[in-house]
């Protein structure tokens, strides 16, 4: 099961200029922020700050912004707190420094800040700036779920399903990727929606696995979008539909998804759901080869070698056949092999 730890620095934008709101009453709010903010009003000091990163009725400034927000931190704010810590670890408006972003991340944690507590369940967990530590970072993950943060519950819903630390429990790893995704985390979906797949920590439920995908492909998840494709090319969790599965795949693709990219290909190939189009399909190869996609590699030597679509050319499907084989799929270096000896 791919469940992996994601790297969760954030800083959590409080926008100033919110929906509805005209130009000249972001203005009034903005000249209010720095007025509150001389007089020692935290709050405003970093809603000033966050005005300064992006930009927002004043001329971006990342040193100003980190000004604000140690202001902000200082009197008590556990947001500015945290948008420090983001800063020192990014290394925006100050010198980048993991030890400081720590210190910044476990004052905002303790002041109230989940995202904080998010945050420093990371950087124990990475060994970043602190000592690595999985049992602190359990605990922190936990904290940030507890307050309300999707991405601790995702993290430690991961923790779960890996065994670190924690006992290796996939029904609890199940009910915080539910908790993950209920909270807006679209891995946590994804990572549902597999648990349902293999029956993993739940009940095996093809029709829940493509609820969890759908919502994770809807929310810009392209894994969720390739298995959402292959549930519907195999038939898997309802009625199979080369249509829709060609569309899923489009989706993950221009998600980023190398194998999303590389089925499209095929059904371009074989006018599977789609019409037939030999120069669409090399290109969708091409595009997953390069992302190290194995498949689109072969499919595009193969290309080369028969010229499909293309001018046959030898050397470019051994170079392709050869990248597959560098990705250590052995049917590229079979390939590659025959095609350089001759042999059939």
């Amino acid at each position: 099961m791919a469940l992996h730890l994601l790297f969760y620095v954030f800083i959590a934008f409080w926008a100033l200029a919110s929906a509805g709101m005209s130009p000249s009453e972001a203005a009034d709010q903005l000249q209010h922020a720095k007025a509150a903010c001389e007089k020692g009003t935290a709050t405003a000091c970093n809603a000033l700050g966050l005005s300064y990163v992006k930009g927002e009725g004043v001329k971006q400034d990342d040193t100003r912004a980190a000004a604000l927000f140690r202001k902000a931190c200082d009197g008590g704010d556990a947001n500015g707190c945290s948008n420090l810590g983001v800063i020192y670890a990014e290394g925006t408006g100050v010198p980048q420094d993991d030890v400081q972003a720590a210190a910044f991340s476990k004052k905002a944690c303790d002041g109230g800040s989940i995202k904080g507590c998010s945050n420093l369940g990371v950087m124990y967990a990475e060994g970043i700036g602190v000592p690595q530590d999985d049992v602190q970072a359990a605990d922190f993950y936990r904290q940030a779920c507890d307050g309300g943060n999707a991405k601790g519950c995702y993290n430690l819903g991961v923790m779960y399903a890996e065994g670190t630390v924690i006992q290796q429990d996939d029904a609890q790893a199940a009910a915080f990727s539910k908790k993950a995704c209920d909270g807006g985390s679209m891995k946590g979906c994804y990572n549902l929606g597999v648990m349902y797949a293999e029956g993993a920590g739940v009940q095996q439920d093809d029709v829940q696995a493509v609820v969890f995908y759908r919502k994770a492909c809807d929310g810009g998840n392209a894994r969720g979008c390739y298995n959402l494709g292959v549930m519907h090319a195999e038939g898997i969790g309802g009625q199979q539909d080369n249509f829709q599965a060609a569309d899923f795949y489009r989706k993950a693709c221009d998600g980023g998804s190398a194998r999303g990219c590389a089925n499209l290909g095929v059904m371009y190939t074989q006018g599977t759901g789609i019409k037939q189009d030999d120069m669409r399909a090399a290109n969708l190869y091409r595009k997953a080869c390069d992302a190290g996609d194995a498949k689109g590699c072969i499919q595009l030597g193969m290309i080369y070698q028969v010229g499909r679509g293309i001018k046959p050319d030898d050397a470019e499907a051994l170079k392709y056949y050869g990248k597959a084989c560098d990705l250590r799929e052995p049917k590229g270096c079979s390939h590659y092999a025959k095609l350089k000896t001759g042999r059939r």
